[in-house]
């Protein structure tokens, strides 16, 4: 079968971890995060565990931001896609 070409292309995990700050810039709970980013809660748990491993993103009373080392990474990414663009 082939792909139709309104079909949207996979994710990768840059663009699940830009999804997840983003989403997080302004605190969110997991649930939040979880729908919007279109996650199962597994993968959820996972990228949480991972961004707060590598300090993008805190959690305080079951609310999670994106630290100031978040904010950086989503500037650097958004920059680094233009040139992919061009």
């Amino acid at each position: 079968m082939m792909r139709m070409e309104t079909e949207q292309r996979r994710r990768d995990k840059h663009d699940i971890v830009l999804d997840i700050l983003k989403i997080a810039r302004g605190g969110k709970r997991k649930t939040h995060i979880m729908y919007k980013a279109k996650l199962s809660y597994g993968q959820l748990k996972a990228y949480l565990e991972l961004l707060n491993d590598r300090g993008l993103l805190e959690s305080n009373d079951g609310v999670y931001h994106t630290t100031s080392k978040g904010l950086d990474f989503i500037k650097t990414y958004e920059e680094i896609s233009l040139f992919k663009t061009s």
